[in-house]
């Protein structure tokens, strides 16, 4: 059976937890991911650390094991930019294919409040998951990468 944790600023995981949390998504996210270090300061965000925002983190689990894991962000604006963005999602590799990753985007679309924003590779499996959830492609996504 599939339960899941939803942690923001007024209910934090443990320490334990959460270095479970950001080395599953490390791990899990594979070439679509990011480094820990930086997974983490999305996971301080979310959590309303130094006087972010806040946001939420969603962990599925299976017999005590994570077996899905995301990140929202809040953004703190409305209207002209969504209210939260999904930064990271991940399931297990061995759990794909089960409608645990529609479950947990399901919580976040009940959890959040405003709009949701997420950034996808074109080449990513879940983008169609993430399309027959409602998703859209309204937008070309530009960035400057000014440290190139």
């Amino acid at each position: 059976m599939i339960t899941i944790a939803k942690y923001n600023q007024d209910n934090q995981p443990d320490s334990k937890e959460e270095k479970d949390i950001i080395q599953f998504l490390f791990q899990e996210l594979e070439q679509y991911g990011d480094p820990e270090h930086q997974i983490q300061k999305a996971a301080d965000y979310a959590l309303g650390r130094d006087g972010k925002p806040g946001g939420w983190i969603f962990v599925a689990k299976e017999n005590d094991q994570i077996v899905s894991a995301t990140i929202i962000n809040e953004t703190g604006m409305s209207e002209y930019i969504p209210e939260n963005i999904l930064v990271y999602i991940a399931t297990d590799r061995n759990q794909r294919g089960k409608g645990i990753g529609k479950k947990i985007i399901q919580e976040v679309i009940t959890h959040t409040k405003g709009d949701i924003a997420l950034h996808v590779d074109k080449e990513n499996p879940a983008r169609k998951l993430y399309e027959r959830l409602g998703f859209t492609t309204p937008f070309l996504e530009m960035r400057l990468n000014k440290k190139a």
